[in-house]
């Protein structure tokens, strides 16, 4: 199993859950770690929220001492900003501070952040050459392919960030015109690997344990991210492990494996967030669990109303039996 060094972080393996906004919190990030990821990136939080003490984003960067080595993802367009809250936020014991780049969502775009940046290249060498500058800790970027296909810049990005002192990228191979949907375009990994001498991470539709080991092969990346495949499915990461170490295919969780996770799951939700929110936070994951099982459809009709931790576990208990 290859080990994948960040600059001054040795992973166990180069597997790598990708920040997902509204999933890759505490909970969820603990699981992934159990099942093998190499490293667990945490939900974006915004500079400006941390510059103006919003209480929510201090829950957003609470870490577990379990999940090590965790990722924390800042998002922003203000160089001033961003790099005064990385020395404040220096001492928490996150290993790698990575920066959004890629985000596609609208209300961050419109704002000139996330994949907004990738339109201007000027803009992101002065973040990140401040950033690097103004924190002791390993400094990452993560890029689309560019903002659409008449601006496909990922690979003079890559160049601007390595020369900015930035130890590694990741790279989604899509545009943010894109979002998610077509294909994932990996000849644009390959050509940001050939072009900068840092770690590159690939990211988009790692799928299977094949897919990850086809997508290493055929750009040469340093490590796989793996994003929307893990939501319902945190075994995806013992399951690629697997594979790129043995060359072997395990057998997918069986229902009582499946139930014990999501109880868990349940549990560190109500510890974390307390039943309110914790409660309400399942359900999509709930939904995302039990995709393709019998009776699931009615059983996802059924999470929307659910209010309370016995009733969660109540119907959990009835869909995958005693």
């Amino acid at each position: 199993m290859s080990k994948l060094t960040i600059g001054n972080v040795t992973l166990d393996n180069n597997i790598i859950l990708a920040p997902m906004a509204g999933v890759t919190d505490l909970p969820f990030r603990l699981l992934c770690r159990e099942q093998g990821a190499g490293l667990v990136c945490m939900e974006m939080v915004s500079a400006k929220a941390i510059y103006y003490n919003n209480k929510n984003t201090e829950s957003l960067m609470e870490i577990h001492p379990e999940e090590m080595p965790a990722s924390l993802q800042l998002f922003g367009s203000d160089p001033d900003i961003i790099s005064e809250m990385a020395k404040r936020i220096e001492e928490r014991p996150f290993s790698i501070l990575d920066i959004n780049m890629g985000c596609p969502v609208p209300k961050v775009v419109n704002n000139g952040e996330g994949s907004a940046l990738m339109k201007n290249p000027k803009l992101v060498g002065e973040i990140l050459e401040k950033l690097v500058k103004a924190t002791s800790k390993p400094v990452t970027v993560k890029i689309r392919k560019g903002f659409d296909d008449t601006h496909v810049n990922a690979v003079e990005i890559a160049k601007i960030a390595e020369s900015c002192g930035v130890v590694a990228v990741a790279v989604h191979g899509r545009t943010r015109e894109q979002y998610y949907s077509g294909r994932a375009d990996w000849d644009i990994i390959a050509a940001v690997k050939d072009a900068v001498k840092i770690p590159v991470i690939g990211n988009g539709d790692v799928v299977s344990p094949l897919r990850a080991k086809e997508l290493l092969e055929k750009t040469g990346c340093d490590g796989v991210m793996i994003g929307r495949a893990a939501q319902g499915n945190p075994w995806i990461f013992r399951d690629v492990a697997a594979y790129l170490e043995k060359g072997e295919l395990l057998t997918p969780p069986g229902r009582q494996e499946k139930k014990e996770l999501i109880l868990r799951h349940a549990a560190l939700q109500l510890e974390y967030k307390g039943e309110y929110t914790g409660v309400r936070e399942m359900r999509k994951h709930l939904s995302w669990y039990t995709v393709g099982m019998p009776n699931s459809a009615r059983f996802r009709q059924s999470i929307n109303t659910m209010e309370s931790m016995d009733e969660l576990r109540k119907s959990v208990e009835m869909i995958f039996g005693e």
